[in-house]
């Protein structure tokens, strides 16, 4: 463990990991003309497909955690290059449907192969994918995923700092 870490909050390293793994998707997925974004949206289209859903839009946004606005672009993007199609829901005329077409369905499947060796490599100090303690990592992560996160009052910005400043995520970076 470094000692950026023994002395970092969970905060810090929530955010680093999540920085670190964004980067290696990306690096991971652009010769196949993929952002990380773009691979979220597509391998879970695949996912809720091989389910047997069509998901709209707002549900693909709930489902991976992106902003409904965000998976529009990312929708619009992936549908001009060929790998989504995006059709008027039949129960609500102002959804749309999306679906991977068949190029979304190669380009996925070869994402998603690139993507599993990546989460090989990060799994592996923890005895592997299906490890123990993977598991009981992969239980804990969704326990933090179910609780929602809102402040509890809103902020005065006119009101005095406390008298002892806040530890944050980087302070001991900067010292």
């Amino acid at each position: 463990m470094s000692s950026t870490a023994k002395s970092a909050t969970a905060g810090f390293l929530v955010w680093r990991l999540s920085m670190k793994w964004r980067v290696a998707v990306d690096r991971a997925v652009a010769p196949l003309g993929l952002t990380h974004a773009q691979y979220v949206v597509v391998a879970s289209l695949y996912g809720m497909s091989r389910s047997g859903l069509r998901p709209s839009q707002r549900r693909l946004a709930d489902h991976t955690g992106l902003e409904p606005l965000y998976v529009s672009k990312l929708a619009r993007a992936l549908e001009t290059a060929g790998l989504v199609a995006r059709t008027r829901d039949p129960d609500d005329p102002r959804a749309m449907q999306l679906s991977l077409t068949e190029r979304g369905l190669d380009v996925t499947r070869s994402a998603i192969t690139v993507v599993q060796d990546l989460l090989d490599q990060l799994l592996e100090p923890l005895g592997g994918r299906n490890s123990p303690r993977t598991e009981q990592f992969t239980g804990e992560l969704a326990t933090l995923l179910d609780v929602p996160l809102e402040p509890l009052e809103p902020l005065d910005p006119s009101a005095p700092l406390a008298p002892s400043e806040p530890q944050t995520e980087n302070d001991e970076e900067q010292s």
